[in-house]
């Protein structure tokens, strides 16, 4: 059953990264909306493909929930009904958790895709926390936090529906963002938790306080580029090709904590090095940090060229998780 259980955190772990590559996807192809209401798609289990299942339609049966676009706005059915000749107000009422109405079936199923992969990852939280159950005699622990990072992945579902009522607003995305790497974070510490005895690392006090705070400014950093993402999409939307010029602040900010991060990881290295310590998860580390910092060159020189900034999300992410793995292994005896 112990292995059952590493197995299910391990397939949790990457279908949770599978969602976090999905968002970025979803956000780079500025598919956000494509499903303007939760956790349906425009009242429907199955997206429409085509603009015309959204019009109102005479003698046509509509269930309780389901939408249509009349005057460049989003009605819902109030109850269940079949509709006459003539369109009845009544029956409907205006969608008032935002005014975005329109449709493309390209956004609306990259979206629906991506909801459909968040809906695989809570069936596999859910799957890993049942098998955890099993391990409470060995480490009362394990079932404890499978429990937390389930009740997580209901709060992340929220804060989707959350995020498309607001019509995306950012602060809403970066605290969408930060709880997909807390689940994260909690899946790392059920895998260090459940593994074999290891080595112990004989790591110094500032080599421990450089780790942690090495991962503070990740999380930082990523919170920041959330931010910076939303003033490019703001130049998206006026068709502008300089999407960084000029670049705002927090762009120069988030550039220069970059080379920190590379700084204090270098630094890390070397305190490794001196004890004589190759750690395969800390050269994963930096190699994580040489892709990082080599797509987000990319994105700056090379004018955002296509899968570059969903490739810069989720190496931040993957990052993000090596780092705590690491943290784990010097800090937790």
């Amino acid at each position: 059953m112990e292995n059952n259980f590493i197995k299910s955190v391990k397939v949790s772990l990457i279908i949770i990264y599978l969602v976090i590559a999905a968002g970025s996807i979803v956000r780079m192809t500025g598919s956000g909306m494509g499903c303007p209401d939760w956790p349906k798609c425009f009242g429907y289990w199955i997206p429409p493909t085509e603009r015309s299942q959204l019009d109102w339609l005479p003698n046509h049966e509509y269930a309780k929930g389901q939408v249509i676009i009349l005057d460049q706005e989003l009605r819902i059915a109030e109850r269940s009904f079949n509709s006459r000749l003539n369109y009845d107000p009544k029956n409907w009422e205006h969608y008032t958790k935002h005014d975005y109405a329109l449709f493309n079936p390209y956004h609306t199923w990259i979206e629906y895709l991506n909801r459909l992969l968040g809906a695989l990852a809570g069936l596999a939280v859910l799957v890993m926390t049942v098998l955890s159950f099993w391990l409470k005699k060995k480490k009362k622990i394990i079932p404890i936090i499978s429990f937390l990072i389930l009740l997580g992945m209901v709060f992340q579902a929220w804060l989707g529906k959350t995020v498309v009522d607001s019509n995306l607003l950012p602060y809403r995305i970066t605290i969408h963002m930060v709880m997909a790497l807390l689940i994260v974070l909690g899946l790392i510490i059920l895998l260090f938790i459940s593994r074999k005895k290891t080595i112990p690392i004989p790591a110094s006090p500032l080599m421990k306080i450089l780790a942690i705070s090495a991962i503070a400014l990740t999380l930082f950093q990523i919170g920041l580029g959330t931010q910076v993402r939303q003033f490019v999409d703001l130049k998206m939307h006026q068709q502008t090709s300089e999407w960084l010029n000029p670049a705002p602040l927090k762009f120069y900010i988030h550039r220069s904590l970059s080379l920190i991060v590379l700084m204090v990881h270098l630094t890390l290295f070397w305190m490794l090095l001196k004890i004589k310590l190759n750690l395969r998860i800390f050269n994963q580390i930096l190699g994580l940090i040489g892709l990082e910092i080599f797509t987000g060159i990319l994105m700056f020189y090379f004018d955002f060229p296509f899968s570059s900034q969903p490739l810069h999300l989720i190496i931040a992410a993957l990052l993000f998780g090596a780092q705590s793995l690491f943290i784990f292994r010097i800090i937790v005896k």
